[in-house]
């Protein structure tokens, strides 16, 4: 049995998303956090969330919003997380360096809502792309724990996100030729990490083609447990007490 962690779950990718939702379960992925981070996909979650009991949400504002926002956006989402159970953390929200040139407001605007998880006392996940040594830096600043989304580092960064109290979410990424995070992950207790596909995107081989889904969530879990030297059984087991050790998941 297995959870993703990080998901985007939207009529934008999937025609029917009740079909979705059965083929995800019939792959032995009984719950999904989807992931809301627009106006937009908020939206969306909260409909997702209310209509599926399987589903929980994750919302917050990525930092290509970065000058998009203003004090009313953060009441509203600060408001919207405090009064539905199903919200149970705060992301995808983090660093993005890859285009643009507005540094200083991307971090304005994540360490806003990291002071919102602080107060709320929930998880964070974190987006963070060409821009570990900031978001490292900035998460020191809050107390708080949660998930790096779409790890893909060093053993160097690893060790220092898990010294921090944070797990690494290990995607399809994992399965691409000539991936390194294999490498990494050899050196890295499963203790340590959570799966997620971030779907659609990053579909893991041999489905590079097609449009991701959670029900794809086992062929990574097979890449882990190889890498690993475990079964499939007892990494199942332990990635599910890393997912409820950082969510609070009925």
């Amino acid at each position: 049995m297995f959870i993703d962690t990080h998901c985007h779950i939207s009529t934008d990718y999937y025609e029917n998303i009740d079909e979705v939702i059965l083929e995800n379960n019939k792959h032995d992925v009984f719950k999904m956090i989807v992931s809301g981070c627009d106006d937009n996909s908020i939206k969306e979650s909260l409909e997702l969330i209310d209509k599926y009991d399987c589903i929980y949400a994750t919302i917050g504002y990525h930092p290509s919003e970065a000058n998009l926002l203003d004090s009313i956006d953060f009441d509203l989402l600060e408001n919207l997380i405090s009064n539905n159970k199903k919200i149970i953390g705060v992301g995808e929200i983090g660093l993005d360096y890859h285009y643009g040139d507005d540094r200083k407001e991307q971090i304005e605007l994540f360490e806003r809502q990291l002071a919102i998880a602080e107060k709320l006392n929930l998880p964070v996940v974190i987006h963070s792309r060409e821009a570990t040594q900031d978001t490292i830096n900035c998460l020191k600043k809050f107390k708080v724990k949660g998930v790096i989304h779409c790890f893909n580092g060093s053993l160097e960064t690893a060790s220092s996100y898990i010294k921090m109290g944070f797990k690494l979410g290990i995607g399809g990424v994992l399965t691409f030729k000539n991936c390194k995070l294999s490498e990494t992950l050899e050196k890295i207790d499963v203790k340590n990490i959570v799966l997620e596909t971030d779907s659609p995107y990053l579909t893991p081989v041999p489905y590079r083609e097609k449009v991701n889904s959670s029900k794809y969530i086992p062929i990574i879990a097979e890449k882990v447990a190889e890498i690993k030297n475990i079964s499939i059984q007892d990494l199942s087991k332990t990635i599910l007490n890393n997912t409820y050790e950082i969510f609070n998941i009925n």
